[in-house]
């Protein structure tokens, strides 16, 4: 059950579109389900609609009225409430319940209170009311309305409870603020697929994904194809910004502008320096002991070096101190730099999951001494590599750090969940889901690639390898249905001159498993980071030769392999 409040002045001119057809004929029936004394005129049901409106109007200003100029500018409250599509319809008598519980939560009438303000609650749909109310009391005095819309949203909260609709998570105030229905129309009218606040949010925070400075920022900005304009003092220093997407005007044809605090509370300029000055990143990429691999592509190498990143970043969170949410913004950068660059296939998933994730980013808990500079850093990096292919090194190094933003994002989810974060904590875990789809995509082939190399291991070896897997695993882990990848991995890891058996228990010992989807995976990724294994397992074969006969296997018989099968696809 969701209430929308606002503020107006018109009392006449809402009840006008209350009951009239709507902007699409899409009001039915209208009618009044509640009023304050139980004998307000109804239009809807009265043989003088007309009349009838303007004597409701005049009943619901008598006090305005007689208040004069002490009455509020804006003396009309309208509260939308409205539930959720899957729940069942209310009768008009359990709406009028509803409205007359929320208008005493507000204190427009206060419980045995004979000098309450006049409301009206209207119902042109099944799924919702509107509760107009004029906020002058009987008294002539305005009522104490102080935070009406917490006490709103926690008096649904327990009207959903009572009658057995579904709940929503509670708010906090730090989530950013939706497109209204105007906007929503306009941008159908429009054919655009969302509206231009979405846009903009997005932009803007794709934009400052690993951006250096503030100039470095708007500057991404003006590239990303935005209007923006800057606020100065009278020293010329910069205040403040507000940004437009080309082609949208008002009806007097000029530019549609969005300051950066309406579009999310974290992207006010002032927030964006903190954010900037607090994790800030060197203009050069680092230079890494990886560069010089010469398999890897840019964005491959830039992909390999955040998933250590986005892993201590995971571990941090799990260990649930608040220092800790200085880290989320940044994972949300690194999202959002994954989507501009992700290949194709996982790009939709990867958009979906960053966007979730950026309610996560926000809470009223502030870290005082967390340094996310390593974060920020992986985010530019992946920003100035560039695109990265589906495909060979480039595809499975995608796919390995997908599968490290799921952990991350559900450690985030938990994080929030042990403050009460019900909203931060749902946003993170649809994240979660968003990057393992996106993941599934991205791993298939490096997987393939795995299952053939195993297929292709001595039958004695590949029990060895079984064994040792077993032994490693936490007791009661019971998700695992095969090894295959999981022991190609480690025979190539033993070929480079590792001790497998070591190797697996310090993978498993790095964090936890019970968050893991497929444990299976999240240890082939880790093997191959710690073993410094390329991503696609294709390019760990030795050249020329077929699986079979890789250094410290035993020979096979050619019978045991079929032909498809004597040389890993490369991808």
């Amino acid at each position: 059950m969701v209430p929308k409040i606002r503020r107006g002045s018109h009392t006449y001119g809402l009840l006008v579109y209350l009951y009239g057809p709507g902007r699409r004929d899409e009001h039915a029936d209208p009618h009044l389900v509640g009023s304050w004394d139980g004998f307000a005129p109804d239009p809807g049901r009265s043989t003088d609609p007309k009349a009838a409106m303007s004597r409701l109007a005049a009943g619901l200003d008598l006090r305005v009225k007689q208040a004069g100029t002490a009455a509020p500018a804006q003396h009309v409250w309208h509260c939308s409430v409205r539930i959720d599509p899957g729940d069942r319809h209310l009768s008009d008598a359990e709406w009028d319940t509803v409205a007359r519980r929320l208008v005493t939560a507000v204190g427009l009438t206060p419980e045995g209170d004979g000098d309450g303000c006049r409301w009206i609650a209207v119902r042109h749909a099944e799924d919702h009311i509107h509760i107009v109310a004029t906020i002058v009391r009987g008294d002539l005095r305005r009522p104490r309305m102080n935070y009406d819309f917490k006490k709103a949203q926690a008096e649904c909260r327990t009207i959903e409870r009572e009658l057995g609709l579904r709940q929503l998570k509670p708010g906090d105030g730090t989530a950013a603020k939706k497109p209204t229905s105007a906007e929503r129309f306009k941008a159908e009218r429009a054919g655009r697929a969302e509206t231009p606040r979405e846009t903009l949010r997005e932009a803007l925070r794709q934009a400052l994904a690993g951006a250096a400075d503030e100039q470095e920022f708007l500057t991404r900005v003006r590239d990303a194809g935005l209007r923006i304009k800057l606020r100065h003092a009278p020293s010329g220093d910069v205040l403040g910004y507000s940004v437009a997407l080309r082609g949208d005007r008002n009806r007097a044809g000029e530019p549609v502008w969005f300051a950066g605090s309406t579009l999310a509370p974290d992207l006010s300029l002032p927030k964006i320096r903190n954010r900037l000055s607090a994790g800030a990143v060197a203009v050069a990429d680092t230079p890494d002991a990886m560069a010089s691999r010469p398999h890897e592509s840019a964005p491959a190498r830039q992909r390999h070096r955040a998933v250590g990143v986005a892993e201590r970043a995971a571990v941090e969170l799990a260990s649930d101190g608040d220092e800790a949410a200085a880290l989320l913004p940044s994972i949300g950068e690194l999202l959002d730099a994954a989507v501009q660059t992700t290949p194709f296939s996982t790009r939709a998933d990867l958009r979906e999951a960053a966007r979730a994730f950026e309610r996560a980013t926000r809470s009223h808990v502030r870290a005082e001494r967390a340094d996310n500079r390593a974060l920020r850093a992986a985010a530019r990096s992946i920003v100035n590599a560039g695109g990265a292919l589906g495909r060979g090194e480039d595809g499975a190094a995608t796919a390995m750090l997908l599968s490290t933003l799921v952990l991350a994002t559900v450690a985030a989810a938990r994080w929030h969940s042990a403050r009460g974060h019900a909203q931060q904590a749902e946003a993170a875990r649809q994240a979660a889901t968003h990057l393992r789809s996106a993941y599934h995509q991205a791993v298939a082939a490096p997987l393939e690639a795995l299952r053939h190399q195993a297929r292709a291991l001595p039958e004695a070896q590949r029990r060895t390898y079984e064994t040792l897997i077993r032994a490693a695993l936490p007791r009661g882990t019971g998700r695992v249905i095969a090894h295959d990848a999981l022991a190609a991995t480690l025979a190539q890891s033993e070929r480079r001159g590792h001790d497998p058996e070591s190797l697996l228990r310090k993978a498993v010992a790095m964090r936890e498993l019970d968050s893991a989807e497929s444990i299976d995976d999240v240890l082939v990724w880790r093997l191959r980071r710690l073993a410094d294994l390329p991503a696609d397992p294709g390019i760990g074969r030795c050249p020329g030769r077929p699986p079979h006969q890789w250094p410290g296997s035993s020979p096979l018989p050619a019978t045991r392999l079929p032909a498809s099968n004597q040389r890993p696809p490369r991808f």
